[in-house]
């Protein structure tokens, strides 16, 4: 297997964009998964969590949310270039639709068999994305963040897997029971995945919050899941 990574500019809400595809492109067609970075953006993380996807089959686009040029450096850059993001919900929604059209355009895409993951400001993305109507198989989201857009969803078809950690401050027990009457009364096939003594962001290894246990399973989950969706 060559897995190769290649730059790939894009065009969206009257800005450019700089996402970069990972695949192994002798493998031919392949299910096609977004990933949305949390909200440091991309970074050499996203790359190896997308490599690790192109070994169980699959052809990644890490996707550059913020624009061409636009990188956090630190704390404080990160928040400021997030809330930028998610002050115009609608903005952000045709950002996600149109990264789900590059991805599908990209070669050796199944453009009938395409996904998403997220991660904390990602997992957001990646229940935007299903909320607009995105027409992908699954969707799964880690850490993310519950609010619904101010304005009607479209009609959501994804399957959705939500990995949570139960000590998550930024969604407490009521937005999770929130997210689960929400999806329930789309009629969306969902599983809330729920981990103990979890708090925000327990993916992120290497920071006080990491939790090796639930990073673990819910891993485990998700593949089973996209295997499952996508095939």
């Amino acid at each position: 297997m060559a897995i190769e990574r290649t730059v790939h500019i894009h065009e969206a809400t009257g800005q450019t964009f700089e996402s970069t595809f990972v695949a192994d492109q002798a493998a031919g067609a392949q299910p096609g998964i977004l990933l949305f970075p949390n909200f440091f953006g991309v970074k050499e993380w996203d790359y190896a969590k997308a490599e690790t996807l192109v070994a169980e089959g699959y052809k990644i686009l890490v996707t550059d949310l913020y624009g061409q040029g636009k990188r956090a450096t630190d704390m404080e850059s990160a928040s400021a270039l997030m809330h930028e993001l998610v002050e115009d919900r609608a903005v952000m929604r045709e950002r996600l639709q149109a990264a789900l059209a590059e991805l599908k355009s990209l070669p050796g895409v199944d453009a009938n068999k395409t996904g998403a993951i997220g991660f904390c400001l990602g997992g957001k993305c990646v229940l935007d994305l299903a909320r607009a109507g995105g027409d992908i198989k699954g969707g799964v989201s880690f850490h993310g963040v519950y609010d619904a857009p101010p304005f009607p969803n479209a009609v959501i078809t994804a399957q959705l897997l939500i990995c949570h950690g139960w000590e998550d401050t930024l969604c407490p027990p009521e937005a999770t029971v929130g997210l689960a009457q929400e999806l329930t009364e789309a009629g969306v096939d969902w599983q809330i995945h729920a981990y103990a003594d979890t708090p925000h962001g327990f993916t992120a290894d290497g920071t006080p919050n990491f939790r090796e246990k639930a990073n673990r399973r819910s891993w485990k989950s998700a593949l089973d899941f996209l295997h499952e969706t996508l095939g």
